[in-house]
């Protein structure tokens, strides 16, 4: 058993708080040293740039990364010289198995990053040193447009594993690290048995800011409203990771804790970034990388997957990745009033995946099927999974307010966006499992593609 494992599972509490305060403040100084500051004069040059000088730049770091990957991957040497869209779109599964020939570093050279699985496999990719402290510039410039710098308050909620069973039933649903002023809470166990822990630690805590997965922020604040709690204090500002934002986060989260909810998108792979600004807009980073939107055809539209081609994954590159997430993106002449002259994203509709499949209307996608709680009361949160192309399972966690009529609305809903043609079974439950990841999803459509037919090809 490693040290980092017999640590979390039999150290003391104190040891274990002191252990993740020190390997916290490791992390920040390896992703902080170096061009760190240096990439944060950059990304504070260009927010006042114009759009002939980004394009400039764009273009320029487009070439400087192609180069790069063509020279010092085995998997792209034969791709030298070519343009952007001449290159193979990159599928998960090519990279899942030929990580050493397409990876220009080894282990001991770069920075390991793991991703979180929620597709299925969790893969290992190789940053360069230089590019993670790029990223995380970035990240830090983004964030202190509203206030964040470290040393301020966080609580954050992610996947990691960090309670044992008798923490548990002490109520310890958390970790410190004392010297950041970070709090680390288990996404594993919010519900109603453990909430008062739970509601306990953030209230004694008083975080300025919460980063996390929406899916468990709205839940703590769900089970907080069901019992007509309060929250006294105020964080400013919560930044989702990881999950799509829908209207619901939007909408409950704030309403409990007062805060703003700014998101952004960066996967762990390492896709360029698209940012909220102050005005709400969702903005792609044009210095970061390329986002090629197609339909199921793989050709350019305004709405569907993203190929993604960062410029900071030079430990590992990805050149038109699929990566499995899509966007829809505003006209070209929408002009945010923030000033900016980035492209902007209507919406992030998150995984390509997440979405039922309804003989009668196709693919109803997440945002969608997430609206059907706007007119029944008492939901805490639900999941839709398919495994039939007629027929859905929803289970629901509800309070008392979940009354017959407000199931009868809900199904209605459901319904109507479904069509007649499929069967919903509802199974009102205790609590719904997460994946291994911490995640939480709404949809999980297990359907094979050649099930997903309209009904005019069928018979």
């Amino acid at each position: 058993m490693a040290l980092k494992e017999l640590i979390l599972k039999y150290a003391p509490v104190a040891v274990q708080d002191a252990g993740i305060s020190l390997y916290n403040t490791h992390l920040y100084r390896q992703r902080h040293r170096g061009q760190y500051k240096a990439w944060q004069r950059y990304y504070q040059k260009f927010e006042q740039a114009d759009a002939e000088e980004i394009s400039r730049e764009a273009a320029r770091r487009q070439a400087l990364f192609l180069r790069w990957a063509t020279e010092k991957s085995p998997w792209y040497a034969a791709h030298r010289d070519k343009a952007l869209h001449e290159f193979p779109i990159l599928e998960k599964e090519q990279l899942l198995a030929n990580m050493d020939r397409i990876r220009t570093l080894d282990e001991s050279q770069g920075i390991v990053s793991l991703t979180g699985g929620t597709t299925g496999a969790s893969m290992k990719v190789i940053y360069h040193p230089e590019d993670m402290q790029e990223r995380f510039a970035l990240k830090d410039h983004f964030r202190a447009r509203y206030g964040y710098r470290l040393g301020r308050k966080v609580a954050w909620f992610s996947g990691k594993s960090l309670v044992r069973p008798a923490d548990l039933e002490s109520g310890r649903v958390w970790r410190d690290d004392h010297i950041n002023k970070i709090r680390f809470f288990s996404t594993f166990h919010i519900g109603p048995r453990y909430f008062d822990a739970y509601w306990r630690a953030l209230q004694a805590f008083q975080p300025d800011y919460i980063v996390g997965f929406p899916s468990s922020v709205l839940d703590l604040c769900a089970l907080a409203q069901e019992r007509g709690l309060s929250y006294q204090g105020r964080v400013d500002t919560f930044f989702p990771t990881a999950e799509t934002v829908l209207p619901m986060h939007r909408e409950q989260i704030p309403a409990m804790l007062g805060c703003r909810v700014v998101d952004q998108y960066a996967a762990s792979e390492g896709a360029p970034f698209i940012l909220q600004c102050p005005e709400g807009s969702l903005h792609i980073h044009p210095l970061t990388g390329i986002f090629e939107v197609v339909d199921e055809h793989m050709r350019p539209a305004r709405e569907g997957e993203i190929l993604v081609t960062p410029f900071t994954t030079r430990g590992t590159p990805l050149i038109r990745y699929r990566i499995g997430d899509r966007i829809s993106l505003a006209p070209d002449d929408y002009r945010c009033p923030c000033g900016s002259c980035f492209p902007v994203v209507r919406h992030i509709d998150g995984r390509s995946a997440d979405f039922v499949w309804s003989p009668e209307n196709g693919k109803v996608n997440l945002g969608n099927i997430s609206n059907c709680t706007k007119d029944a009361e008492g939901i805490i949160c639900f999941q839709i999974v398919q495994d039939e192309p007629d027929a859905v399972d929803v289970s629901v966690v509800a309070n008392d307010r979940f009354t017959p009529e407000q199931r009868g609305r809900f199904l209605h809903a459901m319904a109507q966006r479904l069509g007649q043609g499929v069967r919903i079974r509802l199974d009102q439950v205790e609590s719904i499992p997460r994946e291994p990841s911490g995640k939480f999803r709404i949809v999980k459509n297990r359907l094979a593609q050649d099930a997903m037919r309209p009904l005019s090809q069928e018979g």
